[in-house]
């Protein structure tokens, strides 16, 4: 803080005196005769500009941070904005203030009596909306129509029901993404992690078939569409997946509503990652409760098995990964996803590349695995290693205070 109260003082000459005032000397011993004095002369009698007292050092993190201030809409957004910038409890000390929400609390204050106009009214809290709601029961409805019509119909209208069925439920999926509590921050549609997205399910439901499979030396044929062909298909995980997108959206909401009450009833930003702590494992367990819920009533019906382990850990992957894009922090998922699907990639490279001479080698651990566990193994292995990794980052970037800044109002 000596370097600001540095800036803020007048330089004042030391040492010999100025020139401005020898003369001043002189012309107090010797008074000229001249009746106007010198232009330089007046302006050496100019009084001297009054010494500041000590710098403010809340005013010039204000300066600093203008934008931020005179943007917030409340002093939480102001505190979220200061902790993402790297100012801590600590930090907040040397301003004199016992932590970041008081110090932010005196920058909203002054910000709304020095500023040129006053700050607009706070957003209210995040509520449920029929819109979204709806749009989050869609794709879970479409995939049910689509594997109710796959299972009735037979031969080439079976692949049009499929072709159709897929693609009505991407672009569900696609609308369910860009609204809602499971849309990006700044409202735009999927990024490029949705095409590892779009593997990763299509592998739950072709992918366990294929593999066991290609270790028996097959497939031999093309997939039929029923879970009792040549390459059988596992329509249970994908349809439980498709439901689960409205828990997922309510969970996704109610964290982000019950994080901004802590957040505003919260004294420092350790107090406020200690209470949104248990609040995130909370929402992690109760999504993949609903899931598990909404698997069993799928395998039932679709006379299926369940595979909880593979689905579990692909549907707590996805959760994660969208909790946090949904917060702002969207390069993690993407690298996590890109690497789980191009190992799950890799396991059926490795099978089908050790077919050609010399190459047997390859598909060692692959087939290892498959004769141990079961096809499943494979994916349930990379997915729970993944979701394991986002869990962990999820605890370290949701529990900060600028991950729940409210949204800046649309322009």
């Amino acid at each position: 803080m000596s370097g600001l109260g540095e800036l803020d003082r007048p330089e004042t000459p030391t040492g010999p005196a100025a020139p401005g005032a020898r003369s001043a000397a002189r012309s107090e011993q010797a008074p000229s005769p001249t009746p106007a004095p010198a232009p330089e002369a007046a302006a050496d009698r100019k009084p001297a500009a009054p010494r500041r007292g000590a710098a403010d050092p809340v005013k010039a993190l204000m300066h600093r941070h203008r934008e931020l201030c005179e943007r917030a809409v409340d002093p939480l957004e102001i505190a979220a904005g200061l902790e993402a910038h790297g100012i801590t409890d600590r930090t907040a000390a040397r301003f004199r203030h016992r932590d970041v929400f008081s110090l932010a609390e005196e920058m909203y204050a002054r910000v709304s009596r020095d500023g040129d106009a006053p700050p607009p009214a706070a957003p209210a809290a995040p509520r449920a909306r029929a819109d979204w709601a709806l749009l989050t029961l869609l794709p879970g409805t479409l995939c049910a129509a689509a594997v109710a019509a796959v299972h009735l119909t037979h031969g080439r209208s079976r692949l049009l029901a499929a072709a159709a069925g897929t693609l009505a439920l991407a672009l569900a999926l696609r609308a369910a993404l860009r609204r809602g509590p499971l849309s990006r921050p700044d409202r735009t549609a999927p990024g490029r992690a949705t095409t590892w997205i779009t593997w990763l399910v299509a592998y739950a439901l072709l992918g366990d078939g294929l593999l066991d499979g290609a270790v028996a030396g097959g497939p031999d044929n093309l997939p039929t569409g029923t879970a009792d062909g040549p390459w059988p298909l596992t329509a249970a995980p994908v349809l439980a997946l498709a439901l689960a997108c409205a828990p997922a959206a309510w969970t996704a909401h109610l964290f982000t509503a019950r994080a901004r009450r802590k957040l505003a009833a919260s004294r420092g930003l350790e107090d406020f990652a200690a209470a949104v702590r248990p609040l995130l494992l909370g929402t992690f367990v109760l999504f993949l409760g609903a899931l598990t819920a909404l698997l069993t009533l799928c395998a039932a019906v679709l006379d299926e098995p369940a595979a909880y382990a593979e689905t579990l850990t692909l549907g707590a992957l996805l959760f994660l990964a969208r909790l946090l894009t949904t917060h702002g922090f969207a390069y993690a998922p993407a690298v996590v996803l890109t690497a789980t699907a191009t190992l799950q990639a890799a396991a059926l490279a490795a099978v089908f590349t050790s077919r050609l001479p010399g190459c047997g080698f390859l598909a060692v651990p692959v087939e290892t695995l498959v004769t141990t566990w079961g096809a499943g193994s494979v994916p349930t292995l990379a997915c729970g290693t993944a979701a394991l990794a986002l869990l962990v980052h999820a605890t370290r970037k949701l529990t900060r205070a600028s991950a729940h800044a409210p949204p800046e109002p649309s322009r």
